[in-house]
C-alpha cells in the first residue's frame, strides 16, 4: 500500500545546458552537457516523493519504446509503484527538449505523446483507494483527462476517504478556469504556481488569488512564488514561507519538487507551516542539479538542509 497516488502526465526530458544562443537554419551551438531525464509533472513528483522515502504509485501513460522503458525504469529505481502505468502501443512517450540558459531559466521543445491519450478508463480506482492521498499533477496537459474526468476521480476519491491535491501545467489553449472550474469542489490542497493561478483567477494579488480559489470550494491553496518562497491560504489561516538560498543550476522540475515536499508534509501530518517550509526546501535543493529531481535528497538530508541554509 503507498501513501501517495500520482496521476498525470508522464515524460522523458532531453536536457541542454547552457545554450548561450539559439541556432541559425543549418547551423550548430554546442553545451557543455546533455542528459537524458524522468520528466513531466506525475513522473517528476512521483521519483521526487521515492527520493525523499515516501511510498508512492504512479498512474499515466507511456508508448511502447526506448523511452517508455526509461521513465518506467527510473521510476522503478527509487521504488515507485509504476503497475498503474499503461503502456500504449498506438503512441510515443511524451518527451521534452529542455533548452537551459545561462541563468538556469528554461525553454521547451514538447511532444504531448501518449499523455494525449490517457484517460479516465486507463486508471483503476481500487488501485487509487489503496493510497491515502490522490495528487493529479499536469492538469491542462491531459486533452482526454482534463476537466469532468479529473474531477470525476477526484470526487471518486474525496469519497472513499482520500486527501486529493493538485498542481498545474501551462495552459496552451488559454481556457484555464473554464477547464479547472469543475475540479476545485473536490481540491482539499491546491499547488499551483504563481503565474498559473493568476492566468486560471485573472487575479494578482496572491491573497485575492487563493481568495477565488477558496470561495470555489478549494480547502487550502499553496501558490509557488519562486524567489519569495509560497504563499498558503484556507480558511483558518493565511502565511508567506520564505524561499531558501541556494545557487540554482536549473530549474527544471522545481515546481514539481515543490508538490513532492508538500505530500510528505501531508503523508506525516505535519502543521501547514513545517509542510510549507519543507516543500520550499525541496524546491530549492531541486535546482542546485540538472535535471527535475537530481537534487532531490532524502527527509533526513532535507531537515538538515533547513536547518543549516539561511532563507531570502
Amino acid at each position: 500500500m503507498a501513501s501517495v497516488a500520482c496521476v498525470g502526465i508522464l515524460v522523458a526530458d532531453l536536457v541542454g545546458i547552457p545554450v548561450r544562443e539559439y541556432p541559425k537554419p543549418g547551423e550548430l551551438v554546442q553545451v557543455d552537457r546533455m542528459e537524458l531525464h524522468v520528466g513531466g509533472c506525475a513522473s517528476n513528483t512521483a521519483l521526487a516523493l521515492g527520493k525523499i522515502g515516501v511510498d508512492t504509485a504512479v498512474f499515466g501513460k507511456v508508448g511502447v519504446d526506448p523511452l517508455g522503458d526509461f521513465v518506467i525504469g527510473e521510476l522503478q529505481k527509487y521504488h515507485v509503484n509504476t503497475s498503474g502505468i499503461q503502456r500504449d502501443p498506438g503512441a510515443w512517450t511524451a518527451s521534452t527538449q529542455v533548452i537551459v540558459l545561462p541563468d538556469g531559466e528554461r525553454s521547451f521543445i514538447h511532444y504531448t505523446g501518449a499523455n494525449a491519450r490517457f484517460t479516465g478508463t486507463d486508471i483503476d480506482l481500487s488501485q487509487i483507494k489503496q493510497n491515502a492521498i490522490l495528487h493529479v499533477a499536469g492538469a491542462f496537459l491531459m486533452p482526454a483527462m482534463d476537466g469532468a474526468p479529473t474531477a470525476q476521480l477526484l470526487s471518486n476519491a474525496r469519497r472513499e476517504g482520500l486527501t486529493t491535491c493538485l498542481d498545474t501545467a501551462w495552459d496552451i489553449s488559454g481556457r484555464w478556469l473554464e477547464i479547472l472550474e469543475p475540479c476545485l469542489p473536490y481540491i482539499d490542497y491546491f499547488v499551483p504556481s504563481y503565474d498559473e493561478a493568476r492566468q486560471i483567477a485573472r487575479r494578482d494579488e496572491p491573497e485575492a488569488i487563493a481568495d477565488l480559489f477558496l470561495k470555489k470550494g478549494v480547502g487550502t491553496v499553496a501558490l509557488k512564488m519562486s524567489h519569495q518562497g509560497c504563499f498558503v491560504k484556507n480558511a483558518e489561516t493565511q502565511f508567506q514561507a520564505p524561499a531558501y538560498v541556494v545557487e540554482a543550476i536549473d530549474e527544471l522540475g522545481a515546481g514539481d519538487c515543490f508538490a513532492a515536499g508538500f505530500l510528505t508534509g501531508l503523508v506525516h501530518q505535519w502543521d501547514l507551516e513545517l509542510t510549507a517550509r519543507f516543500a520550499n526546501a525541496v524546491g530549492a535543493m531541486c535546482v542546485t542539479a540538472l535535471g527535475a529531481t537530481t537534487g532531490v535528497r532524502s527527509l533526513e538530508e532535507t531537515l538538515q538542509f533547513m536547518n543549516s541554509r539561511p532563507t531570502h
